[in-house]
């Protein structure tokens, strides 16, 4: 795990555009996530929702991440209205340094920010899938699976 203190997340610009969609994964984990292209245009098309971050060690670029805040959940007019992380794109290279657990503590830091008591995500179930991850930071199944996804959530106290 990285200790360093210049971990930080950015705020997507024009900046530092090029270094977040240079972002790829594990080719064996494609399955699992969206490129950043993908998660930067869902992110034009849902701005009040959309919180799109780049995670930077230092001067590099070592990941992406989008969380979801507030969203409609069943699409039914607001009947379960829901906040967590959309997307965690971890750099091939930069995979097991800490990155992801940064992004992940990051994203329920600003949830209890806002005022938010459950963290939720999903995932798609498989072998080089992050279901391990999400269980071994507290995520728990509820049960749910959203377009062939697995949820799951975590209590914010």
């Amino acid at each position: 795990m990285t200790t360093t203190t210049a971990l930080r997340l950015e705020e997507i610009t024009p900046k530092n555009l090029k270094a977040a969609l240079g972002i790829r994964v594990r080719p064996d984990q494609e399955f699992a996530v969206a490129p950043v292209v993908n998660s930067l245009a869902e992110a034009y098309v849902h701005p009040d929702s959309a919180w799109p971050r780049l995670i930077v060690d230092g001067d590099r670029a070592v990941g992406f991440l989008m969380a979801f805040l507030d969203i409609d959940w069943r699409e039914d007019g607001g009947s379960v209205i829901r906040s967590g992380l959309w997307r965690l794109n971890i750099a091939e290279e930069e995979q097991g340094k800490g990155y992801g657990r940064f992004a992940v503590e990051s994203v329920a830091e600003e949830l209890r920010r806002r005022g938010t008591k459950e963290f939720y995500v999903t995932w798609e179930p498989g072998d080089n899938g992050p279901e391990g991850f999400y269980l071994g930071l507290g995520f728990h199944k509820n049960g749910e699976v959203v377009e062939g996804e697995t949820v799951g959530v975590l209590e914010l106290d």
